[in-house]
């Protein structure tokens, strides 16, 4: 068996960068939770800044909707940043079909 591990200039073995476990694509494994992540923190990130915005706008005018309206602004704004960065589209994996439901073409259904 071929070993995986690297010594550094200290002498201390590490995992090659992008080995991962036998027959484990590392594509597949995370992909889905980083996406989730990042849409998270793109979401939770503009709702904070915004609402920080709104809340000075509102210390300087006097007002008290400001922040909330900022809060909203934040939260559309960073679904839209997530949907633009393509985090939010549905992927297939090849070879998947989607599942078989309604009448077919000869007007029977589906089910075997």
């Amino acid at each position: 068996m071929r070993n995986s591990r690297k010594r550094d200039a200290a002498g201390n073995g590490s995992r090659a960068q992008g080995s991962s476990a036998p027959g484990v694509s590392s594509e597949n494994t995370d992909g889905g939770y980083n996406a989730g992540m990042a849409v998270f923190s793109y979401i939770i990130g503009g709702i904070i800044v915004w609402s920080l915005i709104g809340w000075g706008l509102d210390f300087l005018w006097g007002t008290r909707w400001i922040v909330l309206a900022g809060a909203l602004l934040g939260a559309v704004g960073g679904f839209y940043l997530s949907h633009m960065h393509g985090l939010t589209s549905s992927r297939k994996n090849t070879g998947d079909r989607p599942a078989a439901s309604g009448p077919s073409q000869d007007g029977g259904t589906n089910a075997k």
